[in-house]
């Protein structure tokens, strides 16, 4: 007797664990929806799986398979969950174009250094599937991408059309110069009417600091660049150089930092924002904490009203949101390469310190930038599991609505009418139907209420508690 009633508890403390073993997954799945940065919910589905053994096995294998499908989660150690910190409206988080590659549409890309846009100039050139790919021939360095049918370029970019517009253009520069130099090619009377689509890469600042810094060490210098504003160029005294000789090869770390002139600090906010603003290289028009945040506030506008970007450090997610923006797709997925130059560069914890504050304005649009890509990010794997959530029940109700039909069909066993030959009328409406092309059963589609059954698959079921 006193077996037979220990048995019985065990029994009933295993089916307990269980029980909270399930509530658990399903609290941690509304906790950590499916996409978001979730790492908890990596682990629990690996404990899940190992301790699933008594009947649950099954779920929690499937669960855990359907994650590790899923290439965008937890990309690059993110945040355990990402937590938004600026609101945004709809149309700024939808970010979809409607870009016509056969019409007069032009994708600009404004390429800040030492953020991965060579790399990722090159996907545009080389790895976009199109009618008519661009025609890349080794030993030169731009490649021709025309539109189908058309002797005129898709792209604007340094592979494409080349530093037309000077090295490295910014903002100020390409959107004075990039109309013009498309309309150059144009008969006057024939200049049709484009819409321009700018896209950039940003970049960790500190990284990208770093990055620089190793690069100019090498011998790297961008003095061709124009820095054009207001229809001129700088004069020296208003950018004077770092160096006196024809490079900067060999400085050290502590050299590059010192350089009060260095256009390294902060580049990427003054590379993203209108420079007329402020009176173009002209600092002594007003002074220096005014005039960095006015360009980070517009910085953040253009970023903000640019048809696309992305991060260095979310290579995944940068494919997948230039695809779904611009109804494009690669030809091969994005790589995630972290072992650069500058994850090399080991620096004390006061020069890192030293480097942000350097950089305090590109850390501020950084943070701003991410939060929005990831938001993005967020809502177009939301919308994109609506869409496959909403085919799926349309199609069943598809097949239900065959089920009921054939089932009808089976109720009612009644002879059919004849002609007075004594031909089935139904075998002649059979064969008009077979000679119009249609099945033997008709798809019948039920009203959205009949599908009853909304967590049938475990794609249902994350996205419902997604949406909770």
């Amino acid at each position: 007797m006193d077996e037979r009633s220990s048995g019985s508890s065990h029994h009933r403390l295993l089916i307990v664990l269980l029980m909270v073993l399930l509530f658990g997954v399903i609290t941690i799945q509304y906790v950590c929806p499916s996409g978001s940065e979730c790492q908890m919910l990596h682990q629990l589905m690996s404990w899940f799986k190992d301790g699933s053994a008594t009947g649950s096995r099954g779920r929690g294998d499937h669960m855990q398979a359907g994650l590790q499908k899923d290439p965008y989660i937890a990309e690059d150690g993110a945040l355990v969950r990402f937590v938004p910190r600026f609101n945004f409206t709809k149309a700024d988080l939808n970010r979809d174009v409607d870009f016509n590659i056969k019409g007069d549409d032009v994708i600009v890309f404004l390429h800040i250094q030492k953020t991965g846009g060579t790399t990722f100039g090159r996907h545009l050139v080389r790895n976009i599937q199109l009618e008519r790919p661009c025609e890349c021939h080794a030993g030169q360095k731009k490649c021709t991408c025309y539109r189908p049918g058309k002797k005129e370029t898709w792209l604007f970019s340094r592979f494409s059309t080349g530093w037309s517009c000077g090295l490295h253009a910014d903002w100020t520069e390409l959107t004075s110069c990039v109309p013009s130099r498309m309309d150059s090619r144009e008969v006057p009377e024939n200049i049709p009417r484009r819409n321009y689509y700018y896209i950039t890469i940003l970049r960790d600042p500190v990284s990208r600091y770093l990055s620089e810094w190793r690069h100019v060490q090498r011998g790297a210098t961008w003095k061709a660049s124009l820095h054009v504003c207001d229809g001129r160029s700088p004069t020296l005294s208003e950018l004077p150089s770092c160096y006196s000789g024809d490079d900067w090869s060999g400085c050290s770390l502590q050299e590059f930092m010192d350089c009060p002139y260095n256009l390294a600090n902060n580049r990427q906010t003054r590379m993203l924002a209108d420079l007329s603003l402020v009176g173009c290289y002209n600092v002594s028009a007003m002074n220096e904490e005014e005039r960095w945040a006015l360009l980070l506030e517009s910085a953040k506008r253009n970023l903000l009203g640019m048809a696309f970007y992305g991060l260095t450090e979310y290579q995944r997610k940068t494919q997948y949101l230039f695809e779904r923006t611009f109804h494009l797709e690669f030809i091969t997925p994005f790589t995630q390469v972290n072992g650069t130059r500058a994850s090399s560069v080991d620096v004390p914890a006061e020069t890192e310190h030293r480097i942000l504050k350097l950089n305090r304005w590109d850390v501020e649009l950084y943070e701003y930038a991410r939060d929005l890509f990831l938001q993005r990010f967020q809502v177009a794997r939301q919308q994109e599991r609506r869409q496959a959530r909403e085919r799926r029940q349309q199609e069943r109700r598809r097949l239900r609505g065959r089920l009921t039909t054939k089932q009808g069909r089976q109720m009612k066993p009644t002879e059919p009418p004849r002609h007075p030959d004594g031909h089935s009328v139904e075998s002649e409406d059979r064969q008009r139907g077979k000679a119009r092309g249609d099945g033997e059963e008709s798809d019948v589609l039920l009203p959205a209420w009949w599908d009853l059954d909304e967590n049938s698959t475990l794609e249902d079921y994350m996205d419902n508690v997604e949406q909770w």
